[in-house]
């Protein structure tokens, strides 16, 4: 038994761990990994087409019966001016110069869609049990026929004033994400990143403004955070990081390499790959141009002028000038299978909150 079994009843799930979706990180095999160990596997559709987001959805259902979440953004793109473009490109150049590249070879940003008509028909026919956003919430029409298809709506909340309006436009459940979560930020209702609140913090006043199950993010990588949390008040935990280390993660070797190697003091948030405001390794271009520069263009365009970089470093096998997202509790990871991972996760957490309990 869990000390509170909400997001359990809600979910249909054996377990309280959803594995946090994380665009270009994983994708079908480890949903159905952490679905089959009774967990909620998470499926991110940000960076896919609807034929990729059909064909891993119908992997999953293919391999699993068990409960899996839809992920998607819901940002406004707000396209670069000129000027903006021009002040990030010139910030660039010496590092152009220096691998030998041309800035006028620069291609169009990675694709990061946010939430649209044809995403929302995807929905209605595949009907995932949940469907989780990040950014906010979509359109209310859009959200309405979501629900409508029978799916549960999460979405991140970077404070109670974020957490309360989730709640007030119809979300099911509200990911509390603390300042230590990697990846990016869900703010939407505040840009400063100077006043985001820590897990321990954000929680509970989390927990006691809003009558929805709340899900723990950030910081938790063991029994330990999640026992914390459900201390705290969560009805769950979603976690990321630790779920990288996975064979069933898409990362990178050299960014595999940086996880095993990162500590406490490691990672910082940063908006010199997207233009938003996400946690991840420091490296060169961090310590360089960032972490938060006033000449990075706005979401999701910066990421096009560093991909040559990036391309470049990476045949030497360098990181400079790569996203190495992770959250502050890389040095917990371990190297299992997402499916034991959550297995692990959740007996630890068990046994954790039973000696919480003195018994």
């Amino acid at each position: 038994m869990w000390p509170n079994e909400r997001l359990l009843d809600l979910l249909q799930l054996e377990v309280p761990i959803i594995q946090a979706p994380m665009a270009g990180a994983n994708g079908s095999a480890m949903a159905i990994a952490v679905s089959e160990a009774g967990g909620l596997g998470s499926l991110p559709c940000a960076m896919l087409n609807e034929d990729k987001m059909r064909a891993e959805a119908g992997n999953i259902r293919q391999q699993t019966t068990k409960p899996f979440s839809m992920n998607f953004f819901c940002h406004t793109v707000t396209p670069p001016s000129a000027a903006q473009q021009a002040a990030w490109t010139e910030r660039l150049a010496p590092f152009y110069a220096e691998y030998g590249l041309n800035t006028d070879d620069v291609a169009a940003a990675p694709v990061r869609r946010a939430f649209d008509e044809g995403m929302c028909e995807l929905i209605e026919d595949i009907k995932p049990n949940a469907v989780s956003f990040h950014f906010g919430l979509p359109d209310a029409a859009l959200l309405k026929r979501v629900k409508a298809a029978g799916a549960c709506v999460l979405s991140s909340a970077t404070t109670v004033k974020e957490a309360r309006w989730l709640e007030e436009n119809g979300c099911d459940a509200i990911i509390a994400q603390g300042y230590e979560a990697g990846g990016h930020r869900g703010m939407f209702l505040t840009q400063d990143i100077t006043a985001q609140a820590g897990s321990m913090a954000l929680l509970p006043q989390v927990v006691d403004a809003v009558n929805v199950p709340v899900i723990a993010a950030g910081g938790i990588a063991d029994g330990r955070g999640i026992a914390a949390a459900f201390a705290l008040g969560a009805a769950g935990v979603q976690i990321g990081t630790a779920y990288l280390f996975t064979p069933q993660s898409l990362i990178s070797d050299i960014h595999r390499t940086a996880l095993h190697q990162a500590k406490d003091d490691q990672t910082v948030l940063t908006n010199v790959f997207s233009g938003k405001p996400a946690r991840g390794l420091i490296n060169r271009i961090i310590r360089e141009v960032g972490p938060m520069s006033e000449d990075a263009p706005p979401f999701p365009t910066a990421g096009a002028a560093l991909a040559p970089l990036k391309a470049k470093a990476e045949q030497t096998g360098s990181g400079d000038f790569t996203s190495l997202w992770s959250g502050q509790a890389a040095a917990l990871g371990r190297n299992l299978d997402a499916g034991e991972l959550t297995r692990t996760l959740a007996s630890d957490a068990k046994r954790r909150l039973k000696a919480l309990a003195g018994k």
